[in-house]
């Protein structure tokens, strides 16, 4: 049997938990009329995926910790291959919830494992390649999406298109696993355990995603209505922004682990900072529908590094002195990420309807620009965790 290298095993596991994404999320209407659900209720039952997401990813720090990434990836894309077609079979609202309530367990158990796994390359390589990794899952979600639109174009139903991503997913899940890292611990001595949530550091790291995880929401959500209502472009056009947002940000973060290497994580961070806050800002209030359709552009240009640089960074903030850890550490920047995806809708829908849709997105950008602050202020506290490390006790 042949086993791939951890490297492209990692980035296949990636590819993977993208495309899970990329299958169900636009199959989201023929569910909602499988089930006969309003939108209201259908947006209640996507709650139940972000609560999914919420839960398994400071569950998967602990699993990896104990029994290594290697396992809960292997057991969480399991996971996701049997909930998935279940997930084609419901037929009531509540039926539906609880299947995306599996699927984001999946998905937030499986993003954790992965990324301790990709931390465990970086170690072993000492090079950063945390980008590239994330860059496979865009891809691996870009693919599945079109697929998933050349199955409802076939009039595959939800459940018969469900059941062979699980059945691909799965087997390339077998290929690969034999390739992944362990990521246990390497010494054999209790893990000593520490308070993640008092270390200012890992709050810093955490606003990076977090901010992140708002404005590509606001991408993936809004995007297509504001280049509409408030600069006048057609709906075909306008839904092209996230496409080119998503795949602005796949490019993109294939050339930020280079970035990283040449001009280190914070500098990197600040500049796409500064990239996404611009490209933001001139799609809230230059009233060009070109012109927001290139600051869509940019603004997956510039978000591109924030979610992987800062799980890379958590990892390092959690390292120990035999190469091992770094589990909880990345748990829980995952775990206060999520809560992005989970405010940022009602946020800005708030803000649009008591204000406009543009200035909904100005508050993106500012999030946006936010992350440059937060990596300089991390990348300071981490100084000082070091520092203190070193004095005499």
């Amino acid at each position: 049997m042949i086993v791939v290298s951890d490297r492209v095993a990692v980035f296949v596991v990636f590819a993977l938990n993208g495309a899970v994404y990329g299958s169900w999320a636009p199959r989201v209407p023929a569910l909602a009329e499988q089930v006969g659900a309003s939108p209201g209720a259908l947006g209640l039952a996507l709650l139940g995926g972000t609560a999914g997401l919420l839960l398994a990813a400071p569950l998967s720090g602990r699993l990896s910790e104990r029994f290594g990434a290697r396992a809960v990836v292997l057991a969480a894309t399991l996971l996701s291959c049997v909930v998935l077609p279940l997930a084609g079979l419901v037929g009531s609202v509540a039926w539906l919830a609880a299947a995306l309530f599996g699927i984001g367990f999946a998905n937030g158990a499986l993003d954790v494992a992965m990324n301790i796994g990709g931390v465990s390359v970086e170690r072993r390589t000492g090079k950063a390649i945390m980008p590239v990794f994330h860059a496979g899952f865009s891809f691996g979600g870009l693919i599945a999406s079109a697929a998933a639109g050349l199955a409802a174009a076939q009039h595959w139903s939800p459940t018969r298109h469900f059941v062979v991503a699980a059945v691909v997913t799965a087997l390339a899940m077998v290929a690969v696993y034999r390739g992944l890292p362990r990521a246990v611990p390497r010494s054999g001595q209790p893990v000593r355990k520490t308070r993640t949530a008092r270390r200012p550091v890992l709050w810093l790291l955490a606003v990076v995603p977090l901010c992140s995880a708002v404005a590509e929401g606001a991408s993936s959500d809004w995007s297509a209505l504001l280049l509409v209502t408030e600069h006048g472009a057609g709906q075909g056009a306008a839904a092209l922004a996230f496409t080119a947002f998503s795949l602005a940000m796949a490019v993109t973060r294939l050339g930020s682990a280079w970035m990283q290497r040449r001009l280190g994580a914070t500098r990197t961070l600040v500049i796409g900072a500064v990239v996404a806050g611009t490209g933001l800002l001139m799609s809230a209030v230059v009233p060009v529908a070109g012109v927001a359709f290139a600051g869509f552009v940019l603004a997956g240009m510039g978000l591109a590094a924030a979610f992987p640089v800062a799980l890379s960074l958590a990892g390092e903030a959690g390292e120990r002195a035999d190469g091992s850890g770094g589990e909880r550490e990345i748990a829980f920047v995952t775990t206060v990420a999520y809560t992005g995806f989970l405010a940022g809708p009602p946020l800005i829908g708030g803000i649009a309807q008591a204000t406009s849709l543009s200035a909904s997105f100005v508050l993106v950008a500012v999030l946006a620009a936010l992350i440059a602050p937060a990596a300089v202020g991390a990348s300071r506290a981490r100084h000082r965790e070091r520092t203190a490390a070193e004095l005499p006790v």
